[in-house]
């Protein structure tokens, strides 16, 4: 099986087997930096050049899925889509240039997807979890709670805050700027009410670039290696700190950063400001990194009606 997300900012496959009882084995990889959201909020509109990064991507995907002699795909487009009136274009062209078909999904099904990927990773002493993915052109809470033996989803919400979008919006040039962005956005996601989240019996689990850029960081890993930080335990404290460090260094120090490099190095601080306004909101001790998400929910969820 296949799936192909195309978000806001990347653009990622995932080609994957799932045996019967349900264990994922990865066969191959690919991910791009296209930045298809890039002006769509100012505009309403994807531009020419957005489209053109991200056919490039898509066909070095159509080549992969050929290659591995796939059977069953699916291809998902999130915020950026959504908001351009002019996204049946670029589904039009990703059919005729590529032959994937593109589906644009609402952001009740990312949210689902979302949780059905990250549900493996609710840790086992926790009666739940607050899930935070953290995109481009929105993020997603989600809440995992344990019932009857199994983890189901009890509130989901999607704000349209991301990273592109807010880097786009205001350009943070110092720390004041950073900490007046942190509180409006602490405000937002205080809107959200959940009255009986149990600080310490649900842990944070956080899915993003921003949240598993943090871990390496704070890991001391020179360069990213999903392997470490995918599943990883952290004190949320200890990944607000490293947030809070980030906050007051500039774009070409930030892009020095092993793990962050010169292609995601403008888009960190509102990564941080507002990966630092959830953990303030939803006070956990403990927060896990998933490095998986929506494409690990696509393949559940493919397999599941496959069954």
């Amino acid at each position: 099986m296949a799936v192909l997300d195309l978000g806001t900012n990347n653009c990622r496959l995932l080609i994957a087997t799932i045996d019967e009882t349900g264990n994922l084995k990865v066969s191959g990889s690919f991910s791009r930096i296209v930045r298809l959201g890039e002006g769509v909020e100012a505009s309403g509109l994807l531009s020419e050049a957005a489209m053109e990064r991200t056919l490039a991507a898509l066909k070095i995907c159509a080549e992969h899925i050929r290659r591995a002699r796939v059977t069953r795909i699916r291809c998902i487009a999130t915020q950026a889509a959504r908001l351009a009136r002019n996204a049946d274009v670029l589904v039009a062209r990703v059919r005729a240039e590529t032959g994937l078909t593109l589906e644009v999904i609402s952001p009740d099904q990312e949210a689902d997807l979302v949780a059905l990927g990250c549900m493996p990773l609710v840790g086992a002493e926790y009666r739940g979890a607050l899930v935070f993915d953290i995109g481009g052109g929105s993020t997603e809470i989600i809440r995992l709670v344990r019932a009857g033996g199994r983890v189901e989803k009890r509130f989901a919400a999607s704000l349209p805050l991301g990273v592109v979008t807010l880097a786009e919006r205001a350009p943070l040039t110092g720390r004041r700027d950073y900490e007046m962005l942190r509180e409006e956005l602490t405000a937002r996601f205080a809107a959200l009410a959940m009255p009986d989240f149990d600080p310490a019996g649900e842990h944070l689990l956080g899915t993003s670039g921003t949240v598993t850029t943090l871990a390496a960081i704070a890991l001391g890993l020179p360069r990213y290696i999903r392997a470490r930080v995918d599943a990883s335990w952290h004190r949320s404290e200890a990944l607000t700190a490293v947030a809070e460090r980030l906050a007051g260094m500039d774009v070409p120090a930030l892009s020095r950063i092993g793990s962050i490099g010169t292609d995601r190095a403008d888009l960190m601080l509102p990564g941080c400001a507002l990966f630092s306004a959830i953990c303030r909101v939803w006070p956990s001790p403990m927060l896990r990194v998933a490095d998986r998400g929506l494409r690990e929910g696509m393949l559940r969820q493919m397999w599941q009606e496959a069954a």
